[in-house]
């Protein structure tokens, strides 16, 4: 499975940004998919979730703001990450996460562990 993201950027604070992921390969078996950051210096923090039957969990910080989205088919997965009321507490490296299962949803683990697939991650900069 191969996992690229896309859509990061350079965004003023209010601002908007939509995240993409793209997971291609042997995605048959993928449940869990998920969004993560971090900031050089501090641990991975979780983001969102989502779950095979389309659950979704969102860390305290962003809830209310972003919205983690999914279209699945036997090709690719996309996985999307609308940010919108972005604050400059907000800047750091997102990634895509892709588990084979839902525990990983469940789990909540906040250095992702339960992921199997990850990407290399795309740069937020929320200026303020």
């Amino acid at each position: 499975v191969q996992v690229v993201e896309s859509g990061g950027g350079l965004v003023q604070a209010g601002g908007s940004l939509r995240l993409s992921c793209a997971a291609t390969g042997s995605i048959v078996s993928i449940d869990a998919m998920g969004w993560y950051r971090q900031v050089p210096g501090k641990k991975r923090e979780l983001v969102a979730a989502i779950s095979s039957g389309g659950r979704t969990y969102y860390a305290d910080s962003v809830k209310g703001r972003f919205t983690i989205s999914i279209s699945r088919d036997n090709a690719k997965n996309m996985l999307y990450l609308q940010m919108n009321s972005l604050k400059p507490e907000d800047t750091a490296m997102y990634y895509c996460a892709a588990s084979y299962s839902d525990f990983a949803y469940f789990s909540r683990n906040a250095g992702g562990d339960e992921y199997d697939h990850w990407g290399q991650g795309t740069q937020v900069t929320v200026s303020s």
